[in-house]
């Protein structure tokens, strides 16, 4: 029977022996290669005579981080999945991860058969998404549809007018920059913290340097 070949990249020994051993008590797989970080990795793959078909992948490690290194993987050996192992359940990270062509996202808490399944199906079908993964991908999908909608509800000058706000200028000021009167400011202001659902400048300011408006 053919084993599908799996390499672990994590800077814990402990967790990375024990998947190890956990991996080989399973006759389905065969571990070809564990390492500490991805620059060591990277450098074992180029010397190994076996490739794995699927990588455990560790995100916080020195040296080359998970994130760097699967972008690596991504495009070098696009053939190779990427599963993220992690104890970290950031939506930052994930899109991270995701976006630098992790196949799936694991927390490192998960059952045994939640791992196989996740290898057997990334391996099988090409990727794999817990309900806790597919849930944080989703609330993402809304708040990005949200957010776009926000953001097509402005008018140029209220564009104009937050990209001032962010500013150390004040609101009279502001109104001087844009040749308008302060009470018409006050207006633009008004309205922008209603459509953005905001309720002062801290708030305006965040939500303009998430979405480059400033």
């Amino acid at each position: 029977m053919k084993t599908i070949p799996i390499a672990i990249v994590d800077d814990h020994t402990l967790m990375s022996k024990a998947l190890e051993n956990m991996i080989a008590e399973n006759p389905k797989y065969h571990v070809v290669m564990n390492q500490p970080n991805g620059e060591d990795f990277i450098t074992g793959l180029e010397k190994s005579s076996e490739l794995p078909a699927v990588v455990l992948m560790d995100i916080n490690m020195p040296y080359k981080n998970g994130i760097e290194t699967t972008e690596w993987l991504t495009e070098n050996h696009p053939d190779i999945k990427v599963i993220a192992l992690t104890m970290e359940d950031d939506e930052k990270v994930l899109i991270k991860m995701l976006k630098a062509g992790a196949k799936g996202y694991l927390l490192k808490d998960m059952q045994p058969s939640v791992l196989f399944q996740a290898i057997d199906t990334v391996f099988e079908k090409g990727s794999f998404y817990t309900d806790f993964v597919a849930q944080k991908l989703l609330k993402m999908q809304t708040e990005d549809v949200k957010n776009a909608s926000l953001l097509s509800d402005l008018k140029e000058r209220e564009k104009e007018f937050i990209k001032l706000a962010c500013s150390e200028l004040t609101y009279k000021e502001i109104a001087d920059k844009m040749c308008l009167s302060p009470k018409t400011i006050d207006g633009y202001r008004d309205s922008v913290f209603v459509k953005l659902e905001i309720k002062n400048r801290v708030g305006l300011v965040l939500f303009a340097l998430k979405h480059h408006l400033c």
